[in-house]
């Protein structure tokens, strides 16, 4: 446990000097319940796609109100080009209802009660919780997954074991900041059809990267 804490540590100082220590979101938002809509919507699509359709989704629709009174067929219209706007539509639907009449248009902060809406699981409530509420969060997304099993962090599949086998051993106050590194990291470097080990500052401590070396050699 102390060698793999003694490597952790390793992993944050570089990911830290490489990336900074800054909190950002990749996703375009101006509010908490924007926030919620847009991480809904990008759950097997790229941040990017989300930003481009949000842009005139958020002028459109620019109350909780105005989304909980959506028409279910324009919606999807509206957010055709993400994929799935079918369930994704009728979850927005259902979860800004919800927003106004249970909360009174605030989001909520914990996790049960996240976990309570339309649309809403694990990984889109620790990004609220940990973007909107600073709550000691971590995200786990594609990126996270793969990553953290390369470098030795996690041997599961399912993203809740991940998250709890991880929570074992990130320190809280790099819990958020790994989702953001590490999908920076996962963009550029660590990409998933051809990862360039070679070019990676974290190499060193990388069980894959050293067995892709040893391979080579």
């Amino acid at each position: 446990m102390m060698e793999t804490k003694e490597r952790v540590g390793k992993i944050l100082e570089l990911l830290d000097r490489e990336y900074g220590r800054e909190y950002r979101c990749y996703l375009n938002y101006e509010t908490p319940w924007q926030l919620l809509i847009a991480v809904i919507m990008s759950a097997q699509c790229t941040d990017a796609r989300v930003n481009m359709v949000t842009a005139d989704l958020f002028k459109k629709y620019d109350s909780l109100e105005k989304f909980a009174d959506a028409n279910l067929k324009e919606l999807e219209q509206d957010i055709r080009s993400i994929g799935f706007y079918h369930t994704k539509a009728k979850n927005i639907i259902a979860c800004c209802k919800a927003l106004t009449e249970r909360y009174g248009g605030r989001v909520p902060e914990t996790l049960e009660e996240l976990t309570s809406l339309a649309g809403v699981g694990r990984k889109t409530a620790n990004v609220i919780r940990g973007n909107i509420y600073h709550q000691p969060s971590i995200v786990v997304d594609t990126h996270v997954k793969r990553i953290s099993g390369k470098l030795g962090l996690t041997r599961e599949e399912d993203p809740e074991k991940i998250e709890y086998d991880l929570m074992k051993v990130l320190p809280e106050d790099h819990w958020i900041l790994w989702n953001i590194h590490i999908i920076t990291l996962g963009r550029t470097i660590c990409t998933a059809r051809k990862p360039r080990c070679g070019e990676c500052f974290l190499r060193e401590y990388c069980p894959s990267a050293q067995e892709s070396k040893e391979n080579k050699e």
